[in-house]
């Protein structure tokens, strides 16, 4: 199997960042990604412009951490509340999932991947709860979620 040596200009999810010298297949290098202007071949003539290319990856990755701290300080501020239905005995019927705790974030106009909330088992019991939320490498935020149990299963 042939290998080629390429330079990423943009990130690849899998591969790598911008400035990064990756081995890849040769048909993936010679048929996507020198095509598609994701990557250029590693040659002495384009290993000279890698210094820019690591100037671009520095902003590219300043910007993304400053706006992963203002997304976790607005998620700080929130303090979303579920209402569990509970029947006989006190015993919740179904639970709060990271999908209802993103839609909530959706709502309240977060936008984020879903699988960034690090949610072990879905909150079957009411009270508050903490769940984390990974933005980025460096900042994760914290999100105190309420969880009050409903009475529509009981019978008077």
């Amino acid at each position: 199997m042939a290998n080629a040596q390429v330079i990423l200009k943009e990130k690849i999810e899998g591969l790598g960042v911008e400035a990064d010298v990756v081995k890849v297949r040769a048909g993936y290098a010679r048929n996507f990604l020198i095509p598609q202007g994701k990557a250029f071949e590693a040659n002495r003539a384009n290993l000279r412009h890698l210094e820019a290319l690591k100037a671009q990856r520095a902003r590219r990755e300043a910007e993304e951490l400053v706006a992963a701290q203002e997304i976790a300080t607005k998620i700080s501020k929130l303090k979303p509340k579920f209402t569990l239905s509970t029947g006989q005995g006190g015993k919740a019927f179904g639970s709060v999932t990271n999908l209802d705790i993103h839609k909530e974030l959706e709502a309240a106009g977060i936008v984020i991947d879903r699988h960034s909330i690090e949610l072990e088992k879905p909150i079957k019991k009411s009270g508050k709860s903490e769940v984390s939320i990974r933005l980025h490498p460096q900042v994760t935020a914290t999100l105190t979620i309420s969880v009050d149990a409903g009475d529509q299963g009981k019978e008077g």
